[in-house]
């Protein structure tokens, strides 16, 4: 992944640029960002998840193998170059298995990890870092080191005649998704720089166990928690003016950077301030899905006002939430009209789950009959999108592509302007 390694170069020589990761499967968030990087003329990266995609198809019902071939045809379909790809695993490890013991969740993590780089991804983030049955929840640094080589030296053997893996780890994960139900805290501190020096030392030594050494020279990012996070309903702000205690820690390491996750909602200004921390990728993935969300349910405001018949489109969307919680019950909380907000519009996105169900699906298509099939005067636009949205989408419109879906594509890509900004400063 030369266009990572080259970022990153630049980074650790004091340049504020940062890579962004977009970590989900929407077709409109994925379309939305690799047509962002056509018009720019940029690399994009994609990453999945453990839980999202994997070997038995994980919640998308994707393979590793199958989520290339329905993002080449997305790029084939909008005119994207597939060259501008770059694909990534995020949270590789037993995760998706940790009821199960440790070696039975370990060989389920060491299959995920071959088929993702037999696939042609190239960036692993390897993450061992919690417990799985019969285990504490979080995990020794040597534990988890131990764990994350045993999976690398699956994966230089994959990838054996294939471009070279650049690999990121680290112990101090935050959860996927933003911070759960009774996490809700109003700050949220750095990790500790002895921790991530600790973290570095113990990887380094448990590839140089696994003879691979020369593996580890391919470690190109720590995931480390820069002081930022968000909960259902509020943002954990990063104060770019708090001291930087864990820039330091890389000196001896050139060509490693940190990873953040969780940057979803911060103000645009944080990530160049982060990028001058050398934290050289910027993992977003929920503010897209919610930005999608918004875009929708704006043009289901319209249809109110054309005169929709039959149930909205939040109507359907609370039914089928409703009917299966599991995706949503853990990360909310409190009474029954909090809950209802955030079904819809928490921070953390979690109707995102229920788009492919085929009642939130056949919705989706019966707003778009309406609102493609009327006319609709810039007043009422204005009344549910933003002028930026609306002149975005005014250039998204192309044969095949209707102006409800572009406000879609234009909503999404708003969210995603400050990333691209940092990525190309």
């Amino acid at each position: 992944m030369r266009e990572l390694r080259d970022l990153i170069a630049r980074n650790r020589q004091d340049e504020a640029v940062a890579l962004p990761s977009v970590c989900s499967a929407h077709p409109d968030v994925l379309t939305a960002t690799l047509l962002a990087a056509e018009a720019a003329d940029l690399p994009v990266l994609l990453e999945a998840t453990s839980n999202q995609v994997n070997q038995h198809g994980g919640y998308t019902g994707l393979t590793p193998q199958g989520f290339v071939e329905f993002v080449h045809g997305l790029c084939d379909a909008n005119g994207v170059a597939r060259r501008r790809v770059l694909f990534g695993g995020d949270h590789l490890g037993p995760q998706a298995w940790r009821d199960r013991p440790a070696e039975a969740a370990m060989a389920e993590a060491e299959t995920l990890v071959a088929t993702y780089v037999r696939a042609g991804f190239s960036k692993i983030h390897l993450d061992c870092s919690e417990g799985c049955s019969g285990e504490p929840a979080q995990l020794s640094d040597a534990v988890v080191a131990s764990r994350a080589a045993r999976l690398a030296k699956v994966c230089e053997a994959a990838g054996e005649g294939r471009a070279p893996i650049s690999y990121m780890f680290g112990t101090e994960v935050p959860p996927p998704g933003g911070a759960r139900a009774g996490e809700e805290a109003t700050t949220v501190l750095p990790t500790d720089p002895q921790a991530a020096k600790a973290t570095i030392v113990a990887h380094r030594d448990a590839f140089a166990a696994q003879g691979l050494s020369a593996a580890f020279e391919r470690a190109v990012g720590l995931v480390v928690q820069p002081g930022l996070e968000f909960a259902p309903d509020h943002v954990m702000a990063f104060d770019p003016l708090s001291p930087d205690h864990l820039s330091p820690i890389l000196a001896d390491h050139p060509n490693m950077a940190f990873e953040a996750h969780s940057t979803d909602y911060q103000a645009a200004d944080v990530f160049p301030a982060l990028a001058r921390r050398h934290f050289a990728v910027l993992k977003v993935g929920p503010a897209l899905t919610f930005a999608a969300r918004q875009a929708l349910y704006a043009l289901d405001g319209i249809a109110d006002w054309l005169g929709r018949s039959g149930p909205s489109l939040a109507d359907t969307m609370e039914a089928v939430m409703v009917a299966e919680p599991r995706q949503w019950a853990k990360h909310y909380d409190g009474p029954a009209e909090r809950l209802h907000l955030l079904r819809h519009f928490g921070y953390a996105d979690r109707i995102r789950y229920y788009w492919p169900e085929p009642a939130a699906q056949a919705a989706v298509r019966r707003l778009f009959a309406i609102v493609e099939g009327a006319d609709l005067p810039e007043p009422l636009l204005l009344q549910f999108f933003a002028p930026a949205v609306l002149a975005r989408a005014e250039a998204l419109v192309a044969p095949g592509r209707s102006l409800p879906k572009a406000l879609v594509l234009a909503q999404v890509q708003e969210a995603y302007a400050p990333y691209m900004a940092c990525q190309a400063a």
